[in-house]
């Protein structure tokens, strides 16, 4: 019998648009592709946002200590669906990675849902 594990996250669109002003912050947790996208977009805070809350949600569904905010990218695949890239020693979980996301001007919310 398959086994599911679920992660949440919501964070505030202005926290994160704080940070991003950050270089030291942009280089933590956002990998190249990630910035190109977020910095090509008009209200590039709520992409930031929703990434960082992507990450988030899908270290909790996963519970791997020493997982890390790069080793986890968010893609669009060509249909737009938001979709997970593991990188490392984590790769292989990647397929079983499920991911929801949703923005306003406010709020970015995501969830991850794992299947063990």
């Amino acid at each position: 019998m398959a086994s599911f594990s679920l992660g949440v996250d919501i964070v505030e669109v202005s926290r994160i648009s704080r940070l991003v002003r950050q270089p030291r912050f942009l280089r933590r947790i956002y990998s190249r592709r990630e910035l190109d996208y977020c910095r090509g977009k008009k209200n590039a805070a709520q992409h930031y946002a929703v990434r960082f809350a992507a990450k988030e949600a899908v270290y909790k569904a996963l519970g791997r200590a020493r997982l890390a905010h790069k080793d986890i990218s968010v893609r669009n695949a060509p249909s737009g669906k938001p979709t997970v890239e593991l990188h490392g020693p984590f790769k292989s979980l990647e397929n079983k990675v499920t991911i929801s996301l949703s923005h306003t001007a406010a709020y970015a919310v995501a969830v991850a849902l794992y299947r063990a």
